[in-house]
C-alpha cells in the first residue's frame, strides 16, 4: 500500500469512528427521550421541582374547591343525589317538589366545600414525605402519575379528617334536614322501596373524588403547558421529559 492510500484509509477510519461515536450518542439521547430517562438531571432537582409542582397543584385545587360554589358551580365535581336516591329525586320532582330537591343538592356541595378547606395540610404532608424515587417515577410516569400518588398516600387520611368535618358541615348547612325531608317525603309514598343512604359517607367520598379530579387537571396543565411551571426549576425539570 503506497503512502497516499494509507493516509486516505486512516482518514476514513478516523471519520468513521468519529461518526459512529456521534451516532451512538444520538441514539442514547433518542432512547432517553423515548423512555423519559432523566438521569442527566440532578435527583435533588427532580424531587424539588416535583414538590414545587405538587404543592402548587394541590394548593390551587383545595383553594378552588373550598370557595363558595367551588363544588356547586363546577359541573365536573358537583355532588348530586346518591345513585340509590335518584329514583326518589325523580319522583319528588314529578310531584312539584323541585325546591326540596334543589336545597338538598346545594347543601351536599356546601358541606364538601367546607371540608375541602382542610385538605391542603394533608397534601403538603404527602409531598414532604415523597422520596427521590417517588419524584422521578412521577416525572416520567403517566399524565396522572402525581394524582395517583396522592390517591395512594392521602385517601385514608383525607377520609379520617373529612368524616367529622362533613358530619358537622352537613348539620351546619342543613344537609341532614334537607335530605331527610326528601327521604321522609319519598318514603311516605305507598309501595315504594324505602331509602336511607348514609349521607355523611356519600358526601365525604364525593368531596375526595372531586379533589382528585381537580388535582388531575392541574397536573396535566403543568405537564403540558410551560406557562403553569411557575419556578425556573420546574421549567428545567419538566421540559427535560418529552411525552
Amino acid at each position: 500500500m503506497n503512502k497516499l492510500k494509507f493516509i486516505v484509509l486512516v482518514a476514513f477510519l478516523v471519520v468513521s469512528t468519529s461518526s459512529f461515536a456521534q451516532f451512538g450518542k444520538l441514539l442514547d439521547k433518542a432512547k432517553a427521550v423515548a423512555t423519559g430517562n432523566t438521569t442527566s438531571l440532578n435527583p435533588s432537582d427532580i424531587a424539588t421541582a416535583l414538590k414545587q409542582a405538587l404543592e402548587q397543584g394541590t394548593s390551587k385545587s383545595a383553594d378552588l374547591l373550598s370557595k363558595e360554589n367551588g363544588f356547586f358551580g363546577n359541573d365536573a365535581v358537583k355532588i348530586l343525589f346518591p345513585p340509590e336516591a335518584l329514583k326518589a329525586e325523580a319522583t319528588l320532582r314529578k310531584l312539584g317538589l323541585d325546591k326540596m330537591c334543589d336545597d338538598a343538592i346545594l347543601s351536599f356541595n356546601r358541606a364538601a366545600e367546607d371540608a375541602a378547606k382542610q385538605a391542603k395540610p394533608i397534601f403538603i404532608s404527602a409531598v414532604k414525605n415523597m422520596t427521590v424515587t417517588d419524584a422521578k417515577n412521577i416525572l416520567i410516569g403517566s399524565n396522572d402519575a402525581a394524582t395517583n400518588y396522592f390517591k395512594t398516600n392521602t385517601t385514608d387520611s383525607l377520609s379520617k379528617v373529612f368524616d367529622p368535618i362533613v358530619e358537622k358541615s352537613i348539620e351546619k348547612v342543613g344537609a341532614t334536614k334537607y335530605y331527610s325531608n326528601v327521604v321522609d317525603r319519598y318514603n311516605k309514598i305507598p309501595f315504594v322501596n324505602k331509602i336511607n343512604p348514609d349521607l355523611k359517607a356519600y358526601v365525604t367520598q364525593k368531596a375526595i373524588d372531586g379533589l382528585f379530579k381537580e388535582i388531575a387537571q392541574e397536573e396535566l396543565k403543568i405537564r403540558e403547558n410551560s406557562a403553569f411551571r411557575t419556578t425556573e426549576l420546574m421549567q428545567k425539570v419538566f421540559s427535560s421529559v418529552k411525552k
